[in-house]
């Protein structure tokens, strides 16, 4: 299973009410973080996150909305006495980013270590038991989307095992993907099942790009920078999105549903446009500073 905590829901700058967008990923006692604006390391507070497990931080771009949020947390975490090592994974120039922080930063417990995608290709970083792929988005300046995936193994068939004649002792490992006393997980386990699919995108405009790695999402947490209609050209020129093309994109890409983020300070009551997605995709809704949910594998 996967646990999801969407931190803000703002852009631009944090407002009363209304953090940063970021976002808190958990997946067999391994976290991650999307995004590191300004008071993000708050908004993980006020909604019980920890950062005790985190290992990896992603970040989508370079604007401050963003990153700001980066020095402060990496402090907190270093006065938590942590010692074990992280990854910045972001935009060719996060090492820039990384070494301005060491300024204010210097003595961080901690090794971090620093991770650039090069511009314009889809990059998968393996996280043990689930992974996360960084695809293009279409902003202003070179911007990530990223999907997190956590795949699922084949159904154990015990009665293979025992036409096999594998020792029942060997079975629990066997059904955990080892290779044991030269049997292999592939002789007891059937095809890979439909595992889980979440994907993150902000500061971007309608893209190809996401469309394929929204495809089939069990949710796609998507920007909805403007909700009026009106907004369109400010959309257009500042490589935004507007709460209908988010609505459009899952529609598309066949996600199952969506929860819209990234409002502008403009948009004091995103609540009057949410018609404007759930009239195209009526699995939209608002996000929330805190909101969460847990998505399980099917049929669990």
């Amino acid at each position: 299973m996967l646990d999801v905590c969407l931190l803000g829901t703002g852009g631009t700058m944090p407002l009363p009410g209304r953090w940063l967008t970021s976002l808190v990923l958990r997946c067999n006692g391994r976290s991650l973080l999307i995004d590191a604006g300004e008071g993000t390391q708050i908004a993980a507070r006020e909604a019980g996150c920890t950062f005790k497990s985190l290992d990896t931080i992603c970040i989508t771009h370079l604007h401050a909305d963003h990153t700001a949020g980066l020095p402060g947390l990496l402090l907190t975490m270093g006065n938590m006495d942590r010692t074990e090592p992280v990854t910045v994974i972001g935009p060719v120039g996060i090492g820039r980013v990384m070494e301005a922080v060491k300024v204010i930063a210097p003595e961080l417990a901690f090794p971090v270590t620093v991770r650039e995608l090069p511009p314009e290709t889809e990059q998968t970083i393996d996280l043990g038991d689930w992974r996360i792929t960084a695809f293009p988005l279409r902003h202003t300046v070179p911007c990530f989307g990223y999907l997190a995936e956590v795949p699922r193994k084949g159904k154990f068939d015990p009665a293979r095992a025992a036409r096999a004649g594998i020792p029942k002792q060997l079975w629990k490992h066997l059904q955990q993907g080892e290779t044991v006393e030269g049997f292999t997980p592939d002789m007891v386990l059937g095809p890979a099942r439909q595992g889980i699919r979440l994907v993150y995108a902000t500061d971007t405009r309608p893209a190809k790009a996401l469309y394929r790695a929204a495809a089939d999402a069990d949710l796609l947490i998507c920007e909805g920078m403007y909700g009026e209609a009106e907004k369109l050209p400010k959309a257009r020129e500042t490589c935004h999105m507007m709460f209908q093309e988010a609505a459009k994109t899952a529609k598309r890409s066949g996600a199952k549903e969506l929860w819209l983020t990234h409002f502008s300070p403009s948009l004091n009551h995103p609540e009057d446009c949410l018609s404007a997605a759930t009239d195209l995709f009526p699995a939209a809704s608002l996000g929330y500073s805190g909101r969460r949910t847990t998505i399980r594998f099917p049929g669990e």
